[in-house]
């Protein structure tokens, strides 16, 4: 079964084109993102959304939860290369790229909304604006895998941890998803690992001290920043990376 989105400018997916997109929206633009024809499915934690190998003829979009892009080695090992939170449509390469090569499963549960390429294609004919748009993201999606490169390899892990915890509060306020500097953080200890590089023994350790530094308070998977400022420069967070019309979450 498909729908469209509901129809308003606050839905995640909207809240993203305009924290990215050079130009504001039309109201024929934002009329025809909500009228997109999706299929609309609930995915439960740890389930692969799409897979290496996949030759989809359909992508996603994130609507709730937080979803991951990983590779594995052949012995099973996990790399997590990015998180996606609400409004990220991850896969939009496989308009273009026949296989994926990468997984992207879900972290906890998650709702997605899957869009056939055709509709996309169509979309980007009628409004090419919006094709920028999405050019524009998928661009910030290849900022964002840089940072994690530098973040993994040359920040130690009191650092690289802050920094996760920075750019998940910055993406997720710029979809009007971190009241207060806060947010979900589903992630166990052993994901949190394979996103850092680092092992889960140690993910306990650095996550002891940045809230024995008083940065930040985690409470039943929620986290909460203490001091913005102070976490900011513990990971030399610069957001401009992300390419975002407002940079910082209020």
């Amino acid at each position: 079964m498909t729908e469209s989105l509901s129809q308003t400018d606050k839905h995640p997916f909207i809240r993203k084109i305009e924290s990215i997109a050079l130009f504001t929206l039309s109201d024929g633009e934002r009329a025809a993102l909500l009228a997109l024809p999706l299929q609309i499915t609930q995915f439960e934690a740890y389930q692969d959304i799409v897979r290496e190998g996949d030759r989809p003829a359909r992508c996603f979009a994130v609507f709730d939860g937080i979803a991951c892009t990983y590779k594995s080695t052949l012995g099973g090992r996990r790399q997590v290369m990015a998180y996606h939170v609400a409004g990220d449509i991850p896969d939009i390469q496989s308009l273009h790229l026949k296989v994926l090569d990468i997984s992207i499963g879900t972290v906890g549960p998650c709702r997605v909304g899957f869009v056939h390429h055709d509709a996309v294609r169509a979309l980007l004919r009628a409004y090419p604006r919006l094709g920028d748009a999405l050019w524009r993201a998928t661009l910030i999606d290849a900022a964002l895998v840089r940072e994690w490169m530098l973040n993994t390899g040359r920040r130690d892990a009191y650092a690289r941890m802050a920094h996760l915890f920075c750019e998940l509060i910055t993406r997720l306020g710029a979809v009007g998803l971190a009241p207060d500097r806060s947010c979900d953080l589903p992630m166990t200890q052993p994901e949190l690992a394979d996103a850092l590089g680092i092992t889960p023994v140690h993910v306990n350790r650095t996550i002891r001290d940045l809230k024995e530094a008083g940065l930040i308070t985690l409470r039943s998977r929620r986290l909460m920043v203490n001091d913005w400022e102070g976490l900011k420069a513990a990971a030399e967070f610069d957001p401009t990376y992300l390419h975002l019309t407002d940079r910082d979450p209020a």
